[in-house]
């Protein structure tokens, strides 16, 4: 328990200057088949390896290392969104239900090192299956049960996965989402795949195809309730996730096991103070990186209670998330921006129907927080006593990098504040240099941690180019973030620097919403940029040019709307669409997006105009706003 700043400062101190000594210290709290030989070897950057030569398991780590102290603790509170849907899973009874499903994996031929796509609502066997993928070394990979059935071929081809787990369907604002039916469209198109296991969720009629398709119940019926963990390499893959890159083809993010352990599991002790009765509660799905880490491995191998919700905030009402709260007296409570300006939005009568009393610490993750929202958050919620944990971190870190202490490090509205341990955070120029405070710059990490990314699925060489070319010489991660430390330190994150965008925290490329859009037979050419949305954070802004023929107006508008949606996801589908006869492009050809951002967002364009070829098409665009 670290208890006053002068602590945390001598042991984040010891965690730059003595890496290999205090992440060991770290990792001795784990049980390991093997313990490492080295616990850093950060010879050939930026492939790094931690504790090698050690054999440990995740799964074992979350599950079987509490038994004796916490058999009968509860590890999952789920609440589905049909209210009557409610269970609780003990350590035992998690453990027991990981290790059937973990041998119904292994009957069906899946070995370690095989990689399996998981597409599911967030229910508890959601959790079940990663467990029990991670207990045999299986890779998992997690497509959020949102995305489309392209975006499903994409991500189950580049894996190569072999086996799909999904569920007939799922619940959203009182929805039906048929699950298993898109999947079907999918599986036309993934040769690698062997068999699909379903669960029965909904109880909707779907397709059950002889021979691949394989009912959860029946599968797990007479399966033996015990499974050894495997006894897997430190640097085994854990899990795939991919997001989005700005070449439009999404990125597979590697994690490996022993590394990624250490870090969350510190953080997630620390940046959420837990303590044994807490209940803990992350509202994110788990098919973001958030859910991986902060639903699932942090919270259970830490041995809390982590609570899972099934659905939306706003259903049956907009007090859901406050009822919730109430009902299972909710500790830690840690949400996206995106999500907290959605309840200013909504009023505060909601949460004001409802005890919050239990709740003493409050978490942001997704996106920068603007202050207004951190304030409603601190006084509307907290009720103006909880502290607020204002998380920086990426699919690509793992776990939290820049982060407050709760009641040690003095916040800041809107800042993240300082470097978690061990990590080496910085603001540089474009040469690597760094920035005097006051300054904004590029965000880098300058030494390895943990729970880094080791590289992209299948491409070493785009892994070295996106975060490691342009400081190549100094061997820094850079985050794709700007931002500037104020005269205290502080850090404060301005948001991307690159054609990535931040929708509700969830990161979408210009490209990847691009290529849908011309994939429509009516656009000839389209630019994706980000606008200023205040429940978002940003929105998706699409410019157009339609082909001879066809009509600008509202129904064309909906219907490459809907084509988005169709495609990609729902959050990918663009909140504005604006036709244009031509787009402002330089001499080159390169389109200039942050003249069609200065569009959106309804400003006027200033700096440097004279690369562009054509003033007229910028002149145009605007006053077809104005009409």
């Amino acid at each position: 328990m670290i208890r006053t700043q002068e602590e945390y400062q001598q042991l984040y101190r010891k965690s730059i200057d003595l890496p290999e000594k205090f992440w060991g210290d770290v990792a001795s709290e784990f049980h390991w088949f093997r313990k490492w030989d080295r616990v850093l070897n950060w010879e050939n950057p930026p492939f790094a390896k931690w504790f090698e030569g050690g054999k440990t398991n995740l799964s074992y780590n979350c599950l079987d290392r509490h038994l004796a102290a916490r058999g009968n603790k509860p590890a999952i509170i789920w609440e589905g969104e049909p209210n009557e849907d409610r269970r609780v899973l003990t350590y035992a009874e998690l453990h027991r239900e990981v290790c059937k499903f973990a041998n119904v994996l292994l009957n069906q031929g899946v070995k370690a090192g095989d990689t399996i796509a998981i597409y599911m609502p967030l229910v508890p066997e959601l959790a079940i299956a990663m467990l029990a993928c991670a207990r045999i070394g299986a890779i998992h990979s997690i497509i959020f049960g949102g995305f489309s059935a392209p975006a499903l071929v994409d991500r189950i081809n580049d894996a190569s996965s072999k086996f799909v787990i999904t569920a007939d369907g799922s619940w959203r604002r009182g929805n039906l989402i048929e699950l298993k039916k898109i999947v079907d469209d999918a599986l036309k198109n993934t040769p690698t795949v062997k068999n699909c296991i379903v669960l029965r969720r909904a109880a909707n009629a779907i397709d059950m195809v002889s021979g691949r398709d394989l009912w959860w119940h029946d599968v797990m019926t007479g399966a033996s309730e015990y499974c050894s963990a495997a006894e897997l390499d430190s640097e085994h893959p854990l899990f795939i996730l991919y997001t989005s890159g700005s070449t439009g083809k999404p990125k597979g993010i590697l994690h490996t096991t022993a590394g990624y352990m250490v870090g969350t599991h510190l953080t997630t002790k620390y940046v959420f103070d837990l303590r044994e009765q807490d209940v803990y509660w992350c509202t994110a799905d788990i098919g973001w990186v958030t859910g991986h880490s902060y639903v699932v491995y942090g919270p259970l191998s830490n041995g809390a209670t982590t609570l899972m919700y099934e659905g939306a905030p706003n259903y049956p009402d907009v007090d859901r998330f406050w009822s919730i709260v109430e009902r299972y007296k909710v500790n830690v409570f840690y949400t996206a921006p995106t999500a907290i300006r959605a309840f200013m939005k909504w009023g505060n009568e909601a949460p004001k129907k409802h005890d919050l009393s239990s709740l003493r610490l409050l978490g942001s993750v997704g996106e920068p927080i603007n202050p207004e929202a951190w304030i409603w958050y601190h006084e509307i919620i907290g009720g103006g006593r909880c502290p607020i944990v204002d998380t920086w971190w990426q699919t690509e870190t793992g776990g939290i990098m820049i982060t407050p202490l709760p009641g040690i490090t003095p916040t800041k509205p809107g800042s993240a504040t300082f470097p978690f341990f061990g990590v080496d955070a910085a603001v540089v120029d474009d040469k690597g240099e760094e920035l005097p405070l006051g300054q904004g710059g590029f965000l880098v990490i300058r030494k390895p941690w943990p729970s880094m990314l080791r590289t992209l699925w299948g491409d070493d060489a785009r892994f070295r180019e996106v975060y490691w070319a342009r400081f190549a010489d100094k061997g820094y991660y850079m985050a794709g973030d700007g931002a500037v430390r104020d005269e205290d330190g502080y850090f404060w994150i301005l948001g991307r620097i690159d054609d990535v965008l931040n929708v509700s925290g969830h990161r979408l490329s210009t490209m990847e919403v691009e290529s849908a859009l011309v994939a429509h037979e009516a656009v000839v050419e389209a630019a994706v940029v980000g606008f200023n949305h205040e429940v978002k954070g940003e929105g998706v802004a699409a410019f157009v040019t339609l082909g001879p023929g066809f009509e600008k107006g509202t129904k064309m508008a909906d219907a490459l709307k809907k084509h988005v949606r169709d495609m990609i996801g729902a959050i990918a589908a663009p909140d504005q669409i604006h036709f244009s006869e031509a787009l402002p492009k330089t001499r080159s050809g390169k389109i200039m997006r942050r003249l069609l951002r200065d569009v959106a967002n309804g400003v006027e364009s200033k700096g440097d105009m004279t690369t562009l070829e054509d003033l007229n098409v910028l002149a145009k665009l605007r006053q077809q706003e104005e009409e």
